[in-house]
């Protein structure tokens, strides 16, 4: 039998908000998670970006908190500014439709602590924010955390990670021994499974397999040749007449780098640092959501967990060293079940990652090519050159590269090139 918010055990009050929002039907994710959780049970929980983890953590705390007392009664950890201000955003959209008086404060580091000081005043029901503040305002004795019910680790693989952990079970550490404990990502390792296991008690592990194969993503690459990534990313901007769209970058430094050189393209772009400012981050993603601009380049960490309404497409100027980052890139686009394109600017060195992740995921990645202003499939079907979801294929042969084709339509043979180098100098980006 299909599940229905009704039989999960949500309220009448909570089922009319969520259909304020169109929200009719539970995710898979939500089905298995929301009755566990009104039960007190400790999750770890892994299911895709967009998926709709957060209503099935966000759900079971509005379930069952007291709205009519004062005390702080859930606790949300999250690693970025953004996925903090995104969680407190769907919590104040969820008491709004559904008129239940839930009060949320967002606590976040290289913020004026005296203005959170304030906010506290208001006695906020649920606290969303980054391990360090939250720890220096319970050290203040501002933020009381003795009646904490429930605690959620957002993108548990980050919060969970060395350099995070401590930091979370100071937190923990701090409420009573019966509260609930949940984690959730869209890509847990075994390290993070293990020490969510050492802080829970019995936990119910749910692992929905929806693989990236069963979402309305496209998956594609550009091959070419490292001092013509910025080039190819340019034109592949433009041939793929998207509307909003993500470039990534595995180096923090770089970032501006190429926003400077998109906007000297005439390109509406901004862009998103682990670094920048609250202020500088806020008006990069407002810019985005608004129109502003349509571009945002980013690193990982810094896009984790965004959630952007019309972003179609993701661009992968290099290919993540950590695979599973690719599942949290291509999860910015084809949200909700709307369609949308991953292209990953390739060079031969990165081959071997993107086969890695098309057999991790069991996800095809067509090679494409640029001609004439489109992106388009120049490979005869019977050597597609394309990464067969879950196939033992040898390694495509894509040394041939294309960078000619736009203007003359023929291929020069490379397969004698180099190994390409890091991207470490600008003006290798800016060739041509």
């Amino acid at each position: 039998m299909t599940n229905t918010f009704e039989t999960l055990g949500l309220s009448p009050k909570l089922i009319d908000g969520l259909k304020k929002s169109s929200i009719t039907t539970p995710t898979e994710i939500q089905s298995k998670v929301i009755s566990l959780a009104i039960e007190n049970n400790d999750i770890i929980g892994e299911s895709m970006t967009g998926s709709g983890k957060t209503l099935a953590y966000l759900l079971p705390i509005f379930q069952r908190i007291d709205p009519t007392k004062k005390d702080l009664q859930s606790i949300i950890l999250a690693p970025t500014h953004e996925l903090v201000q995104q969680i407190k955003n769907e919590i104040e959209l969820l008491a709004k439709n559904s008129d239940i008086p839930v009060k949320s404060a967002a606590i976040i580091g290289e913020v004026n602590i005296k203005r959170q000081v304030e906010a506290l005043k208001n006695k906020p029901h649920i606290v969303v924010g980054s391990t360090g503040r939250i720890l220096e305002l319970i050290g203040m004795k501002k933020l009381k955390p003795h009646n904490v019910k429930t605690i959620v680790i957002d993108e548990c693989d980050r919060m969970l990670d060395e350099n995070n952990i401590n930091n979370v079970k100071a937190v923990i550490k701090t409420t009573l021994r019966d509260r609930q404990l949940m984690a959730f990502s869209a890509s847990i390792n075994e390290a993070s499974v293990k020490e969510a296991r050492e802080l829970m008690k019995s936990p119910k592990e749910i692992f929905v397999k929806s693989s990236l194969e069963a979402t309305t993503i496209e998956h594609t690459y550009i091959p070419t040749e490292h001092r013509k990534k910025f080039i190819t990313l340019r034109k592949a901007i433009y041939a793929s007449k998207m509307k909003k769209s993500i470039v990534f970058i595995n180096k923090n430094e770089l970032i501006q780098d190429i926003t400077t050189q998109l906007k000297h393209h005439n390109f509406k772009v901004v862009s998103l640092f682990g670094n920048a400012s609250k202020e500088d981050r806020k008006t990069a993603l407002n810019s985005l959501r608004t129109g502003k601009a349509n571009i945002l380049v980013s690193s990982d960490l810094a896009a984790r967990g965004l959630d952007v309404k019309g972003l179609t497409h993701v661009f992968n100027l290099d290919i993540p060293e950590d695979i599973k980052e690719y599942v949290h890139r291509a999860g910015r686009t084809g949200r909700a079940g709307k369609s949308g394109m991953v292209i990953s600017i390739s060079t031969e060195g990165e081959i071997a990652r993107l086969n890695k992740i098309s057999k991790k995921f069991n996800i095809k990645i067509d090679k494409k090519s640029l001609s004439e202003g489109k992106i388009v499939d120049k490979t005869p079907k019977k050597t597609s050159g394309s990464f067969k979801k879950g196939a033992d294929s040898k390694k495509p042969n894509h040394v041939k590269k294309t960078s000619g084709s736009e203007k003359t339509g023929k291929n020069k043979n490379t397969s004698n090139s180099k190994r390409p180098h890091n991207f470490k100098k600008t003006k290798d980006l800016n060739n041509k």
